[in-house]
C-alpha cells in the first residue's frame, strides 16, 4: 500500500509510502490520498491531520512523470482542462476538495514541483532542516498545475514567487522559513514529535471555532476589509450558541482545562 494512515487520538496521520520513487503520486496514491481525506473530513472525532513522506529525503516529488505522459496522451487539454474543473487536484487538497480542517504538512525532506503544491494547500507547515521547496516545472516545458502559480505568491513575497516559479530553482530550509513559507524548522529527528504537538494544540481548542476560524481566513483572504469583516460575523455570530462556548466558560471559571465536544 503507498498510503499508511493511523490516528492518534483526534489527530489523523497520512503518510506518503513510495520513499524508493521520491513519494511521487502515482494514481494508486492519489486515490488512496482522496478516501483518506474524505475519511478526515467526514470523521467528526478527527480534528486535525500531519501529512509527512516516508523515509528521510523526500516529502513528496510531485506528480509521477512515468504516469504523466500516459495521462496527457489519453484526452484533450480542453478535456483535462474540464475534468480539473469538477474533480479533485493533485493529492486532493489543491483544488475540490477541502476537508474543513486544518491540515499540517511536515515536510521531511525534498518537497518539489506537485509536493510543493500540495504542501502549499495544507494550512500549516514544519519543515526538516534538510528539507528544499521548488517548482521545476518550467525546466520541463510546463508550469504548475497545481495551485502553484496562484497560492506562492499569496504566501511569499512576490518577487520571491517570481524567482522561484521562472527559474525552477529550489531554496532550503532556512530560506522557506525567513520567507514566511514555513511556520518552523527543526532537526529532521524531531520533526514529527513537532508536528504532532502543534497538532494537539490545535486539537485541543474547540473544534468548531478552529473550523469557523479556518474558513473565515481563507475565504476572506481576497475580500476588501469591509466584505471580510461581514464574512467573519457571518461565522462568528452562530458559535455564540454553541455548547462548546458554555463549556469554556464554565472551564474558565473553574480553572480547569475545557472538555470540547463539537456542538
Amino acid at each position: 500500500m503507498s498510503l499508511r494512515t493511523a490516528r492518534s487520538g483526534s489527530v489523523f496521520v497520512v503518510t506518503l509510502d513510495r520513499p524508493a520513487a521520491r513519494n511521487a503520486l502515482d494514481r494508486a496514491l492519489r486515490e488512496a490520498l482522496l478516501d483518506a481525506w474524505s475519511a478526515f473530513r467526514d470523521d467528526p472525532g478527527l480534528r486535525v491531520a500531519v501529512l509527512t513522506g516516508a523515509g528521510d529525503s523526500s516529502f513528496c516529488a510531485g506528480a509521477d512523470l512515468k504516469e504523466m505522459a500516459a495521462y496527457y496522451r489519453s484526452m484533450t487539454p480542453i478535456e483535462r482542462r474540464e475534468r480539473g474543473e469538477r474533480e479533485p487536484g493533485l493529492g486532493g487538497l489543491t483544488r475540490n476538495l477541502d476537508p474543513g480542517k486544518p491540515v499540517i504538512a511536515a515536510v521531511n525532506g525534498h518537497c518539489l514541483a506537485g509536493g510543493l503544491e500540495l504542501a502549499l494547500a495544507c494550512d500549516l507547515r514544519v519543515a526538516a532542516q534538510n528539507a528544499t521547496f521548488g517548482l521545476p516545472e518550467v525546466r520541463r516545458g510546463l508550469i504548475p498545475g497545481a495551485g502553484g502559480t496562484q497560492r506562492l505568491p499569496r504566501f511569499v513575497p512576490q518577487a520571491v514567487a517570481a524567482e522561484m516559479l521562472l527559474t525552477g530553482e529550489p531554496i532550503d530550509a532556512s530560506r522557506a522559513l525567513a520567507i514566511g513559507l514555513v511556520n518552523r524548522v527543526v532537526p529532521l529527528a524531531a520533526l514529527m514529535d513537532e508536528a504532532l504537538a502543534l497538532a494537539a494544540r490545535i486539537a485541543r481548542n474547540a473544534p468548531l471555532a478552529v473550523q469557523a476560524a479556518r474558513v473565515a481566513m481563507r475565504r476572506g483572504a481576497h475580500l476588501s476589509l469591509d466584505d471580510a469583516l461581514r464574512l467573519e460575523q457571518f461565522y462568528a455570530e452562530p458559535l455564540r450558541q454553541t455548547e462548546d462556548v458554555q463549556e469554556g466558560l464554565r472551564a474558565f471559571v473553574e480553572r480547569r482545562e475545557p472538555v470540547f465536544a463539537g456542538r
